[in-house]
């Protein structure tokens, strides 16, 4: 995962959406929830699907959009996570992130915004890709 020393910050008449990220690899985790929130996102972190429900059905959050990697440990991996979203949770907007060539398929049916992000991603594509999400969903 690649960043630069340029944050693209949010437009200060937006809200900042929250963003739940999903991945158990610490590092790659920390270093994508700390630029986001550089970038004036609210964050929630999780290592596994199974967390990220628990996170998901909390009555006092409330979450924009969750970005998961697709491989993780446990029973659910990112395409279960973002099955039982589209399942419970409408109109969240899910990206699904994987180093591995065979997910762009599934990903592509789970997610809105199209095809999977493919591993190593830059920090500000993500903050573009959660932009036009959000761009998406107001005019809908």
């Amino acid at each position: 995962m690649s960043t630069t020393s340029t944050n693209i910050p949010l437009r200060a008449d937006a809200p900042a959406p929250t963003v739940l990220v999903v991945e158990d690899e610490v590092l790659i985790r920390l270093v994508i929830a700390d630029y986001l929130r550089e970038c004036g996102y609210k964050v929630h972190e999780a290592v596994s699907g199974e967390e990220a429900i628990a996170i998901l059905q909390a009555p006092e959050v409330s979450i924009d959009v969750v970005f998961s990697d697709v491989e993780m440990p446990g029973d659910m991996d990112g395409f279960a996570l973002a099955r039982w979203v589209r399942a419970n949770k409408p109109g969240l907007q899910v990206i699904l992130t994987s180093g591995a060539e065979r997910s762009a398929d599934i990903a592509a049916t789970l997610c809105e915004a199209g095809p999977l992000m493919k591993k190593p991603y830059a920090s500000q594509d993500v903050v573009e890709r959660i932009r036009q999400l959000a761009a998406r969903a107001k005019l809908s």
